[in-house]
């Protein structure tokens, strides 16, 4: 295995690769990443990948170009390297929300960056909780989407909340995710209904469910600028619960939202490392989990040609 399987990492996510070279017992493949004098980005493989099944982890995040372009780049450095297969680790999937022409003369991003991939030489992706689970079906070649909610409802069993907990679901668009969420917790369910006033607002309507004298839990795939979510935990606040907690995958924390959580209602806001966060949007509110043991066992049964349809149990 370790003669075979190499794992490297761009700039966004090299604490995480580096946890899951941990996990896999193995060290970081070495590339050398950096610019040239005008911007351009510069990638060196250090280590030798001819025949090697290669994996790249990289989170197309903040900032979303710069790291979409050296995962490219390594991939295309990789296969001039006559690596024998390369994976590309993408623990957050960028440019994922506009994925359908949902207004006039608008692109679809999640398809233009899924050809993105493939022509630069990707074999295969690995991601985790796409924003919209369709988007698999733009890649032509295979992608394996993996779900944090086990690691979210591992944490939240530590809470002890089982009696008086339930499941919220922040949209219409969220339920399937929250009803995976309360069938492994046997809890019950409920639904915020929202209307979206802009890109970046939403006005909570009602909430369809029972959450008077309970713990509620508000479980989404990504926290923006948190304003939704602030809105559902004053809502969900407001119909009787008694503390809410909020469980997002990915950390996306832009503009108001570390302020936003701040003076929320929110107990605490439970989210990943697929997204890093700066030490300045670290709050006693928030909570990291990290994914690199899901992402290393995925990696492992990917090299061995192993199902990781457990990964889902």
């Amino acid at each position: 295995m370790k003669n075979h399987l190499l794992v490297f990492s761009g700039n966004s996510n090299k604490k995480l690769a580096e946890d899951i070279c941990k996990f896999l017992k193995i060290k970081l493949a070495g590339a050398s990443v950096d610019t040239f004098s005008d911007g351009e980005i510069r990638v060196k493989i250090n280590e030798n990948a001819r025949g090697h099944d290669v994996f790249v982890v990289q989170a197309t995040c903040r900032p979303s170009n710069d790291n979409l372009m050296e995962l490219l780049i390594m991939i295309d450095a990789l296969k001039r390297a006559s690596a024998r297969r390369i994976t590309a680790v993408l623990p957050y999937f960028g440019y994922a929300r506009q994925d359908r022409k949902d207004q006039p003369r608008v692109p679809i991003t999640a398809k233009l960056v899924a050809n993105l991939l493939t022509v630069a030489g990707a074999d295969r992706v690995l991601t985790v909780d796409l924003h919209a689970g369709q988007i698999q079906g733009f890649f032509d070649i295979p992608l394996d989407h993996l779900f944090a909610f086990t690691i979210f409802t591992e944490y939240i069993k530590k809470l002890k909340l089982d009696k008086d907990l339930v499941i919220v679901s922040p949209d219409v668009g969220g339920i399937k995710t929250a009803r995976a969420f309360a069938k492994r917790l046997r809890c019950g369910l409920a639904i915020v209904d929202k209307r979206r006033v802009n890109d970046e607002k939403a006005e909570v309507m009602h909430i369809m469910g029972d959450v008077k004298g309970k713990h509620a839990v508000v479980v989404d795939d990504m926290v923006a600028t948190a304003g939704s979510l602030v809105e559902a935990v004053d809502a969900i606040k407001k119909a009787g619960a008694k503390d809410v907690y909020a469980a997002a995958t990915h950390a996306v924390l832009c503009g108001p939202a570390i302020e936003r959580i701040r003076k929320s209602h929110i107990k605490e806001l439970v989210v990943t490392d697929t997204i890093p966060i700066p030490r300045d949007k670290m709050i006693d509110k928030v909570k990291v989990l990290t994914v690199a043991s899901l992402l290393g066992e995925a990696v492992r049964r990917i090299h061995e040609e192993a199902s990781i349809s457990v990964l889902f149990s």
